[in-house]
């Protein structure tokens, strides 16, 4: 529900600050001169009460041309931060605040920013299966890149987030989130496949889809495309 693609069980929580750092790099030479990279912070503490946590995630892609000219075909950074405060000891329903902003230099806006409230549950399967849900009222604030304008509007936030331990060294997540407003629809979904090498280094796969429905020719006649898909394997580190 955070935009992240590793949830933990609060009640197996002790109240200490975690994160888990992501990299990933592909450097290709000869023929095609191109590099990747995606680097993801997470920060998360979970208490009796409270599920906190902030993500900073980056990818960027680029790749040179017959020319010696540099191309970006990626540059896309996301932030967002959210605060889930349960009702009782105990509970899996609470009350939540989530706040994003997202900058992605090849869609049709400069930046966009979400702020939103509203309720949250969690439904549990059995002890390695659990899906969250949380829906909301908020306010979305963006800029558009073609005139420079900026554009406010209500939204409804709502997601779902499902999490399956597939063994004691695996894990499967899956992130739907959607933000529906007056002039655009933004939803997201996270994939990922998580195999732990040891008790700190990971492997994971992921698959990112980022939606908008409504999206603007630029001023060199370019119109971006609604969906963006990112696909990335990354090591990923916890301490």
């Amino acid at each position: 529900m955070f935009d992240d693609i590793q949830d933990v069980d609060p009640a197996k929580q002790d109240g200490k600050w975690r994160a888990t750092a992501e990299l990933g790099v592909l450097l290709r030479s000869g023929n095609t001169d191109s590099r990747s990279w995606k680097g993801k912070l997470d920060l998360q503490r979970d208490t009796e009460f409270w599920r906190n946590r902030a993500v900073v995630d980056y990818y960027l892609q680029e790749r040179k041309d017959i020319e010696g000219e540099t191309i970006r075909d990626a540059d896309r950074l996301f932030i967002s931060g959210q605060g889930n405060r349960k009702f009782e000891l105990g509970s899996h329903s609470s009350v939540f605040i989530y706040g994003s902003y997202e900058d992605d230099a090849l869609n049709s806006y400069d930046y966009q920013s979400t702020i939103a409230a509203g309720y949250g549950a969690r439904v549990e399967f059995n002890e390695s299966m659990f899906t969250d849900f949380e829906i909301g009222p908020g306010y979305a604030y963006d800029k558009r890149r073609d005139t420079g304008e900026t554009e406010g509007s209500f939204i409804v936030r709502a997601a779902a987030n499902f999490d399956w331990e597939l063994s004691e060294t695996a894990r499967f997540t899956q992130l739907v989130s959607t933000e529906v407003g007056n002039d655009n629809t933004r939803s997201r979904a996270v994939s990922a496949l998580t195999a732990n090498l040891n008790s700190r280094l990971a492997l994971r796969l992921t698959l990112t889809l980022t939606h908008n429905s409504t999206v603007y020719e630029q001023a060199d006649g370019r119109i971006p495309e609604k969906l963006d898909t990112e696909t990335a394997v990354t090591l990923v580190y916890t301490f």
